[in-house]
């Protein structure tokens, strides 16, 4: 399928060439980098024409944190999956024994599940600190 048609006053149709110093288009790289501009052009052609470049800002401190986030919807998921297989094996399975060895299991799992949870909302609660404070 192919890409539907611009309206003929949105096409870029126009060419306009600058030419610059190296130290303009260092700052030019360096100012494109931090955007959310794909390249120079756009971000050329977004000062030209005064639009809002956003800028993207990386809180370098929020690292440790980011990273056991991810770590607990890692081990989340994981515990989930297992969820699933032992609730499915309790389905199949035949005799009461075999169900009551898959329910102390899951127990065991929902427990899991509950402690990531408590720590998931510590982390989230000191998010909502530092966010508080910056604002």
């Amino acid at each position: 399928m192919s890409r539907p048609k611009l309206p003929e006053n949105d096409k870029l149709n126009r060419l306009i060439r600058v030419r610059v110093n190296a130290q303009v288009y260092q700052r030019l790289t360096a100012l494109q980098k931090q955007t959310d501009c794909r390249s120079i052009c756009e971000l050329a052609r977004k000062i030209l024409s005064r639009e809002q470049i956003t800028l993207l800002h990386k809180d370098a401190s929020m690292n440790g944190t980011m990273e056991e986030l991810a770590l607990i919807r890692k081990e989340l998921k994981a515990i989930g999956i297992n969820i699933n297989q032992q609730t499915h094996r309790f389905h199949t399975s035949q005799s009461a024994a075999e169900r009551a060895f898959y329910v102390a299991k899951t127990a065991k799992c929902y427990g899991e599940v509950d402690e990531r949870v408590t720590t998931l909302l510590k982390l989230v609660h000191q998010l909502t600190m530092v966010w508080l404070q910056k604002s």
